[in-house]
């Protein structure tokens, strides 16, 4: 029985070693956002810093293990054998939850999922022993007080980082401006003294103070004389700064790679229990019950968990490694990190996400407030503040989301709330304080204006209402897989271990294939990033050619879809359309949106030149979308009701019609994203012989449709077909003539 649980932990920590991969990809937004948004060092540079960081918090780490030994349950309560299927489903849950984050591009809290995990899993075995009358009570069984106060501190930590978070950057603008770098003679010193300062002190705090390779004389030292440490370090790291910026160096992008390297250690250092602590636990267990269990594990109670762990420094060093391999690698968490910087973007710019009825509601009451306190302004007051906020004098690097100033605030900020917390015995989420600081920075930024606040705010409510369902789905998935592991012994563990590892596998390939289909969208980043306004205007030329071409190729493969479907009887088919339609249409909107930013960013004669024909070419495509709707609701209500098919000779009629639609279809789409002018006019001249071919078709129809023969109900779609398909000509006809002139 001692070689089945062996096995079983070989698996735990094969387990961990997926777990840290999935964790540090979810986790990583918390370091890298700052730097990345903000651009303030080379990619490498800044994947370097972390990864120092990281390695150094993993080696040093403080020795949190002890909340998966008993931080949650209380061991000399549980059998080995209750612990241990506890101890599988955990890691089994976790790894499996964490991909799904990481691959919709949320981040979440690595915390919450382990002790939400941890206590499902010991609820469901408390019950069962409860039920099996072992005299105990639930609370005899488990610590609930850890798991409240997770809880409290979710709803504290958010409130505060982003009250903090904006009056602090509010405050930092008005000092600073957009325009920076007139104003840093002499702030910029005890800024970046106060701003080092608050660094060092997080560190001390939450990432060396506690570290087990400290010892306890040097602890107490930095215990007994922080105060002192933090004034030195303000008076010489002020002077530091000061001097710094007279040899012309950017001080705030000293404080960036400062402020990374250090929420880099202390993730490491501090959020190694979650991905490590439990395989650990259920290392030490199967020591203690190898040695003393004599064989009994459904008897032996695990009462050695409630000393403190002893971890040793070569699982510390091979943790670190792969955390450290994990963050240079992994795309997913490249991906998180974008969803971040996204929110928090201070110019215009594609939005991730669309809107919901409380964003709306929000920014209708957020306005109305706003409104209503700047009556009570003075007016040369708000003149002032307003001149503080100029966003047309921000100082970016190139291709940047937001600018120095705000990224030193937002390291600063979350390094001194984590601090603070972890001084008061808060179990704050380093996870929930940077993504929030974040957010509240860019808000008193100014960067959620009327355009963008509603996606804003929609894209932050789903990443905060994914925190909580973290929490829900860890302690119902993890009830039930420890449950079922429990009855069902060490085949149902394998099963579910096997089944973990193929959704992980099949996650990963289908993750691959979804990067690989997608094509990155250069031209758009040339437009919002570039301050060449030819180089804008050459991207926004290709870019509004290649997206209307691939629109009129939609089209021919939905005008298609849809008429077969029809002829066929196909419900299934005609529903694929519509959910088709429907996806473009939002598509549409997001497209347009986007080269309505490039349009504002190009050279204002040629801007109000073409402005027009762009507009125009942008309705085609929207009348086009709607002709296929129209058609397609049609064909679908008249399927759905299980009327009469379309007879065979309006299909053989149809036939004819649609392949040559089709083809036209094809060949402008080629046409415009080639920009050919000759080919153009002769695709014109083809809608127009097309049309008049349609419009005899749908004469001769209706001559038809008098016979009183004739089935009316199939007759009538047919007829909306025939329309709709005059229709679409016309506004071929039309955007292929609106292109030409916007690309001339």
């Amino acid at each position: 029985m001692e070689t089945v649980y062996f096995g079983m932990i070989l698996i735990i920590f094969l387990l961990a070693i997926f777990d840290l991969v999935v964790g540090v990809s979810n986790d990583a937004v918390n370091f890298l956002n700052s730097a990345i948004g903000s651009k303030a060092l080379k990619f490498r540079i800044i994947l370097f810093i972390a990864a120092c960081g990281v390695f150094c918090g993993a080696t040093m780490s403080n020795g949190m293990m002890d909340i998966a030994r008993h931080g949650i349950f209380r061991p000399e309560v549980f059998s080995f054998n209750s612990l241990m299927c506890i101890f599988v489903a955990v890691m089994v849950t976790d790894v499996v939850l964490l991909d799904v984050f990481n691959t919709l591009g949320l981040p979440t809290s690595t915390t919450v999922s382990m002790v939400f995990e941890l206590l499902g899993g010991s609820v469901a075995l408390a019950l069962i022993h409860i039920w099996g009358g072992n005299g105990l009570a639930i609370g005899d069984m488990l610590n609930t007080e850890k798991a409240f106060s997770v809880i409290m501190g979710i709803f504290v930590s958010v409130a505060i980082a982003f009250v903090f978070g904006t009056l602090v950057q509010y405050i930092a603008r008005v000092i600073f401006t957009f325009n920076y770098k007139p104003r840093l003679k002499w702030t910029v010193g005890l800024f970046g003294g106060l701003a080092a300062t608050s660094i060092i002190y997080f560190m001390l705090i939450k990432g060396i103070k506690n570290s087990t390779l400290m010892s306890s004389e040097i602890m107490e030292d930095i215990r007994n004389h922080t105060g002192l440490m933090v004034a030195v370090c303000f008076v010489v790291f002020s002077l530091l700064m000061q001097v710094l910026h007279l040899l012309h160096v950017n001080v705030f992008k000293v404080i960036v790679a400062m402020g990374t390297f250090s929420l880099a250690m202390a993730f490491a250092g501090n959020d190694l229990v979650n991905f490590i602590g439990v395989p650990l636990a259920g290392y030490s267990a199967f020591s203690d019950f190898a040695i003393n269990g004599l064989g009994n594990a459904d008897s032996y109670m695990m009462n050695s968990l409630n000393e403190p762990a002893g971890t040793p420094f070569l699982f510390l060093l091979a943790a670190g490694g792969i955390m450290v391999l994990t963050l240079v690698f992994s795309k997913k968490a490249h991906n998180v990190v974008k969803t971040s910087i996204g929110l928090s973007r201070q110019s215009e710019g594609d939005e991730m996400f669309g809107t919901s009825s409380v964003a709306r509601s929000m920014v209708r009451s957020t306005t109305a407030v706003a409104e209503t306190v700047s009556r009570y302004v003075p007016a040369r007051l708000a003149r002032w503040l307003d001149s503080r906020f100029r966003q047309e004098d921000v100082i970016l690097e190139d291709g940047a989301a937001f600018d120095l100033v705000r990224a030193s605030v937002n390291l600063v900020i979350a390094s001194l709330l984590i601090a603070l917390g972890t001084s008061l015995k808060l179990p704050l989420s380093t996870t929930y304080v940077t993504f929030i600081v974040a957010m509240g920075t860019s808000l008193a930024d100014r960067a959620w204006g009327r355009e963008s606040a509603v996606f804003r705010i929609t894209g932050v409510l789903s990443v905060i209402g994914g925190w909580f369902i973290t929490a829900g789905v860890a302690f119902a998935i993890c009830f039930v897989l420890s449950a079922l592991m429990f009855w069902g012994g060490p085949a149902v563990m394998a099963v579910l271990i096997a089944l973990a590892i193929f959704l992980l596998i099949r996650s990963a390939i289908r993750y691959k294939k979804n990067s690989a289909a997608e094509v990155e969208d250069a031209e758009f980043v040339v437009m919002t990033t570039s301050k060449d306004p030819e180089a804008v205007w050459g991207a926004l030329r290709s870019h509004t050619a290649r997206t209307i071409s691939e629109f009129v190729l939609f089209a021919a493969d939905v005008y298609t879809q849809v008429s077969t479907a029809f002829a066929s009887d196909d419900l299934k088919g005609l529903r694929r359309a519509d959910q088709h339609l429907d996806a473009n249409r939002e598509k549409l909107k997001k497209l347009r949106r986007k080269e309505v930013i490039g349009l504002r960013r190009i050279d204002h004669v040629i801007a109000i030149e073409r402005s027009t024909w762009f507009h125009l070419s942008s309705n085609d495509c929207t009348q086009m979308l709607y002709c296929l709707k129209r058609m397609t609701d049609q064909c679908r209500e008249h399927v759905d009701n299980n009327f009469n098919p379309m007879p065979e000779d309006y299909a053989l009629e149809f036939g004819q019609l649609r392949s040559r639609v089709c083809d036209l279809l094809h060949s402008a789409g080629s046409i415009i994203s080639q920009g050919l002018t000759q080919e153009s006019d002769e695709a014109r001249a083809l809608c127009k012989s097309l049309k008049s071919a349609v419009s005899a078709t749908r004469k001769t129809h209706i001559e038809r449709i008098q016979n009183a023969k004739t089935d009316l109900k199939v007759a009538l779609v047919y007829l909306n077909m025939l329309q709709e398909t005059q229709e679409i000509l016309n506004v071929l006809h039309h955007l292929l003539r609106t292109s030409r002139k916007f690309q001339a």
